[in-house]
């Protein structure tokens, strides 16, 4: 029997465990023409490069570059170059990805990975999300839909809030009667449009007596510092059987 045991402590000794990337911070939020900056922490890994990501919400990951402290340079995927987008090194572990002068259409999701070949397999880290702003930009245009008829027959029912923005992120809020709402939101990420901008769903669950009594809700998206709002309570949206 104990034999067994130290045979199954070395056997579990000997097993890899995959490394852990790491990046920070999980959340940029610039203005237009800043710098963004990230990190990577490449776990146990010291020996392979660093990969960067850039993922839309509803796209392909676009590989930007990878970087080797052994690297003279990064190297560039298709449709990236530098000064736009250039790497460093900081330990045998530790990188950082740089994205200068950003605009817009630098928002998105940015992916730090790297190859573990103890366990052959490609790790990715958390991602960090990167919002750029501007006082240029359009405010969110809304449209609030109000319960169906086949929904108020039961005790809840949803209201539905639809925005449209030029950039992916943006933060929804919702409130009851001027009261902040914590809970019954369910927010889709976004979805681009054949047009370039985004859309955003987010559903509010609320009591159909709420709804009957005339309660206003008021959905609140915010970019930066724009900040956009719909109201809406039955007496000014009535249902399709009015």
């Amino acid at each position: 029997m104990l034999g067994t045991l130290c045979t199954l402590i070395t056997a579990l000794t000997c097993v890899s465990a995959v490394t852990l990337v790491t990046q920070k911070p999980p959340v940029v939020t610039l203005s237009r023409g800043e710098t963004a900056t990230m990190d990577c922490n490449l776990g146990t890994v010291t020996n392979s490069a660093a990969r960067w990501y850039k993922q839309i919400p509803g796209g392909v990951p676009q590989y930007i570059l990878r970087n080797h402290r052994s690297y003279s340079s990064p190297q560039y995927g298709s449709g990236f170059s530098s000064p736009k987008f250039t790497s460093t090194h900081q330990t045998q572990t530790d990188y950082r990805l740089i994205i200068s002068t950003v605009e817009e259409r630098d928002s998105a999701v940015y992916y730090c990975s790297t190859w573990d070949g103890s366990v052959s397999e490609n790790v990715f880290g958390q991602g960090t999300k990167l919002t750029v702003t501007s006082s240029s930009l359009p405010p969110p245009v809304l449209t609030v839909f109000p319960p169906s008829s086949a929904e108020l027959q039961s005790n809840k029912a949803s209201l539905v809030c639809l925005s449209t923005q030029s950039v992916p992120f943006v933060d929804v809020s919702w409130s009851a009667a001027g009261s902040p709402v914590s809970s019954g939101i369910s927010t889709s990420t976004a979805v681009q449009q054949p047009d370039q901008t985004f859309q955003i769903s987010s559903y509010l669950s609320i009591q159909t007596s709420d709804w009957n009594m005339d309660k206003v809700y008021t959905c609140r998206v915010s970019l930066g510092s724009q900040t956009s709002e719909k109201t809406i309570n039955k007496s000014h949206c009535p249902t399709e059987d009015q």
